[in-house]
């Protein structure tokens, strides 16, 4: 399901039972909350059961934190959206989430009508942050990786296709990383058939969930 066809399927997952409540409350107006939890064991049980359209996941939860869930639903091969939840918006909590493969980060502070539009962009494949916190994403991507090798599934793409690779890791729609590199936008949707088929990755998220998973990170180009 994506946005436009209507109500979302969500899990929920926070050690804190208010909170949940609260969210469920917030979102049940326009979206369906399919199941919640507290630990990373009950997480992992509900996303399986349910298959969500986004997963709304605590950064801080015990046993591991949301880091060993995104990290345990990659070993499962289950890979839903997820929007990271977080009191903290330091660098030090950000950037390990979207290492594991969270789609987006936001504070507990956000408001009902900003998380609604997070949970919109995530649920169509794309990545969602405040300015702030994208900062520290591009800046923890673009620095240097001192001992990993380039993966040998890079040796297969052209110089463009790494390009339109990195951005699309970025969040950027197709019409931005045509701008950027100065091409059209049909010639985007070639190099990311391209890059997709060459790595075997099907979806916008995967490319992202790959980026991260390798530390990979180039200067961007601007």
């Amino acid at each position: 399901m994506t946005p436009s066809e209507g109500r979302l399927r969500l899990v929920v997952v926070d050690d804190h039972h208010l909170f949940r409540a609260g969210v469920r409350a917030e979102l049940s107006a326009h979206h369906d909350v399919v199941g919640d939890a507290a630990t990373p064991t009950e997480a992992l049980a509900v996303i399986v059961d349910t298959r969500p359209d986004v997963v709304l996941l605590d950064v801080h939860l015990p046993d591991g934190g949301g880091v060993a869930v995104l990290q345990a639903l990659t070993s499962l091969g289950v890979r839903p959206p997820v929007l990271a939840l977080s009191v903290s918006d330091a660098a030090e909590d950000v950037v390990p989430m979207i290492r594991a493969g969270a789609l987006g980060y936001v504070t507990k502070t956000i408001d009902t009508a900003d998380l609604l539009r997070a949970i919109a962009t995530v649920a169509a494949g794309e990545a969602s942050f405040s300015p702030r916190l994208a900062a520290f994403v591009l800046e923890a991507f673009s620095a240097p990786t001192p001992s990993a090798e380039e993966p040998d599934e890079l040796a297969a793409l052209t110089p463009r296709e790494r390009e339109v690779l990195h951005h699309l890791a970025r969040g950027y729609a197709y019409k931005r990383i045509a701008a950027r590199l100065g091409i059209s936008v049909r010639t985007v949707e070639s190099h990311v058939s391209a890059v997709l088929r060459k790595l075997q990755l099907s979806s916008r998220h995967e490319v992202s969930h790959w980026v991260a998973s390798r530390g990979l990170g180039e200067e961007d180009p601007e």
